[in-house]
């Protein structure tokens, strides 16, 4: 049994990609906001989600991946992307940092 998280296998299916935009927006009921981020994914038959990390403790801005996974063999044709995660019970003190493959972008949320 391994008792540390970080100690598991990294997988070989799944990559962290880049992004070009990602915003907050209110979401329906108050107090509540979504993260939305857009950009290019590098294969045409790619899914792209975003994937919130694991912490101990609250973070000042959580990070949240934008991860991208192959089923297979990647066809190799570049398409936009647009994928969104409420931010319930993955708020930072003051908001998330969105992790993409060559940058980092922090929002402050209320």
């Amino acid at each position: 049994m391994v008792e540390n998280y970080t100690d598991l296998p990294a997988p070989e299916s799944v990559r962290i990609i880049d992004f070009d935009e990602a915003q907050v927006v209110p979401g329906i009921v108050p107090a509540t906001f979504i993260l939305i981020v857009n950009g290019v994914m590098p294969y045409q038959n790619m899914t792209v989600r975003l994937s919130p990390r694991v912490y101990i403790e609250r973070p000042v801005y959580w990070g949240i991946e934008v991860v991208g996974s192959l089923p297979g063999i990647g066809i190799p044709a570049t398409a936009p992307y647009t994928v969104s995660l409420p931010l319930d019970g993955v708020l930072g003190t003051r908001g998330i940092e969105v992790i993409g493959a060559n940058r980092t972008q922090q929002i402050a949320v209320p």
